[in-house]
């Protein structure tokens, strides 16, 4: 009986705690003018809160928009240190396709390397890889990097004349700015 009546104390003291910090509910006036000035400060009050929350809502309505973006970016861009890397064997792969001679070409072997050479570049393609047009085009320092300027009659000033390393984006965005060399007029 005494175990009983020391678990009921603290529980007693405990409920009589909460009820002493429950806010109590204030006097109202009983002059009508006093109690309109009170009703217009709790209700400029509600519109504050109101306003506040919607704030808050539009900011993380925002904030969601933001993260769904940044997601979707780092999506399409996940891939890009892989891809970067593997640019120098697709360089390596078209060099070498290019310095087989003629007696060789006929090989089983080197049409294998040709089709494992195009099913990279497919691959590629497929995520998003595309490679940049430098030849004959205008030199854009956004997706070009001038290696060689050469004086020359028979092209336009600024025009690019030759491909030295391809350069590719992906997904819109360079990866690899193309090194090209520039025509200058003499």
């Amino acid at each position: 009986m005494t175990d009983q009546v020391l678990k009921e104390e603290p529980k007693e003291k405990e409920e009589k705690a909460q009820e002493e910090a429950k806010p109590q509910p204030a006097e109202l006036p009983d002059d009508p003018a006093a109690l309109k000035q009170l009703l217009e400060q709790e209700r400029a009050k509600s519109a504050e809160y109101l306003d506040h929350w919607r704030r808050a809502a539009a900011d993380f309505a925002n904030y969601k928009k933001r993260i769904e973006k940044d997601n979707s970016e780092f999506t399409r861009f996940a891939n890009s240190v892989l891809i970067a890397r593997l640019l120098p064997v697709l360089d390596d792969l078209d060099r070498a396709l290019q310095t087989i001679p003629d007696n060789l070409r006929a090989l089983t072997w080197v049409d294998g390397i040709v089709l494992i050479a195009r099913k990279m570049a497919a691959l590629l393609e497929a995520e998003g890889l595309k490679p940049i047009d430098a030849v004959g085009k205008p030199f854009d320092p956004n997706v070009h990097e001038a290696v060689i300027h050469e004086e020359t009659d028979q092209h336009e000033d600024g025009i690019v004349i030759a491909e030295l390393q391809k350069g590719y984006k992906l997904n819109d965005r360079v990866l690899r700015p193309t090194m090209v060399k520039v025509a200058k007029k003499k």
